[in-house]
């Protein structure tokens, strides 16, 4: 019966390493891809998000400040025209 017992015991460390084993080859296997995967977007010049983040405010100032001067415009022009 103890023959059994070891039996089934080294059978148990087994699978249990073998586990081990596997889930470690995952784990290596999904960050070399994350790292492959982030290569590859940074050669098809893909901009960070802060970066964007960034451009869109320039813009909407940009947008902003070109409305005021249309404005300070339209009131030139319709005080030029009422002269």
């Amino acid at each position: 019966m103890q023959s059994e017992n070891r039996f089934f015991d080294d059978m148990s460390k087994m699978l249990n390493g073998f586990a081990g084993t596997m889930a470690g080859m995952g784990r290596e296997a999904e960050a070399a891809m994350r790292e492959r995967a982030r290569e590859w977007i940074a050669g098809m010049d893909f901009v960070s998000r802060e970066e964007f983040e960034a451009v869109k405010a320039m813009a909407a100032a940009a947008r902003d400040e070109a409305d005021a001067l249309k404005a300070r415009l339209d009131a030139l022009e319709a005080r030029l025209g009422s002269s």
